[in-house]
């Protein structure tokens, strides 16, 4: 006892200078000893402190809060078909909380795993995973009596003809080696690929004409050649094509049915993803909330 206060040690509310123990509180000391001495840990709790025994007690206490929750928390076991009026809306409402506050734990849950940080950098996976493929590799080649340098034996004759093919591709052209000599003659050869030449054609106009080729002493410069109608309209249709090449020509992005739509055109589109890479990351917490309903008044 605690001076004139009917107050055990081991109560849990032991602490507070008001409190008095009632047969409540002598019930759940002998239930609590009891249950210590079945699980044959007397002699551990006999050296314990009287606040271990308290934070034994809240843990307890902590639990059987969380059981009532739950049971809460469940759909009560009622027939409706007996329910009439009030007593059936009342029911009704019931179920619906209950409903709400599953589908929102879920939310806020699922909303914790994006914004928590992966626990191991895309780096390291890929590392891990080209680390066991080469270990698998190495087997099948230790069971054939080859080493590592011998890999491509492996190869079936499609990805040794997707390797050889990467490897002839050149690269793109990227910044200013888009207006260096070499691209721009890659590009003159990429044009006139298609067009064909008519050799003999293209003697017999050289030899009828001695002006073919000028001269810097020809008294014919600036006067126009004689040129057929075709061969205008060659020129002419390798320009509509070029210019059909570049219509189809586009870098825009493919359009996600399953995306939400928050935009009234294209225009408006571009202007909410550049707000989102901006300040996407401060208003995340509020555009979950107002999405739950969570963050409207009562």
């Amino acid at each position: 006892m605690d001076g004139e206060r009917r107050v055990h040690p081991d109560c849990i509310n032991a602490s507070n200078p008001y409190h008095e123990c009632v047969e409540y509180c002598f019930k759940k000391i002998a239930e609590a000893k009891a249950k210590l001495e079945k699980q044959g840990l007397v002699e551990a709790v006999s050296g314990q402190s009287r606040e271990s025994l308290a934070d034994k007690r809240i843990e307890e206490a902590s639990s059987e809060e969380e059981e009532e929750d739950e049971e809460d928390n469940q759909e009560p076991q009622v027939d409706v078909t007996q329910l009439t009026g009030r007593k059936k809306k009342l029911y009704e409402l019931k179920v619906k909380m209950n409903e709400a506050r599953k589908s929102n734990q879920t939310d806020v849950g699922s909303e914790k795993k994006k914004m928590e940080a992966p626990t191991e950098p895309k780096g390291i996976s890929k590392q891990k995973w080209v680390e066991a493929r080469q270990k698998k590799i190495g087997k099948i080649l230790d069971a054939n009596g080859l080493d590592m340098s011998k890999a491509y034996m492996l190869d079936t004759q499609e990805a040794a003809e997707t390797k050889y093919k990467k490897w002839e591709k050149e690269p793109t052209p990227s910044g200013w080696d888009v207006f260096n000599q070499k691209t721009l003659y890659n590009a003159y050869k990429k044009r006139t690929k298609n067009i064909q030449v008519d050799i003999e054609e293209y003697n017999r106009m050289r030899a009828a004409d001695p002006e073919f080729y000028r001269e810097a002493s020809s008294l014919q410069y600036g006067k126009a050649p004689k040129i057929s109608k075709d061969k205008i309209d060659k020129m002419a249709k390798e320009l509509h094509d070029r210019e059909e090449k570049r219509q189809e020509f586009s870098r825009r992005r493919k359009f996600r049915e399953e995306k939400d739509i928050d935009s009234i055109n294209d225009r408006n589109e571009h202007f909410n993803k550049k707000i989102e890479r901006a300040f996407g990351k401060y208003t995340l917490e509020i555009k979950n909330n107002l999405e739950r309903g969570t963050a409207l008044p009562d």
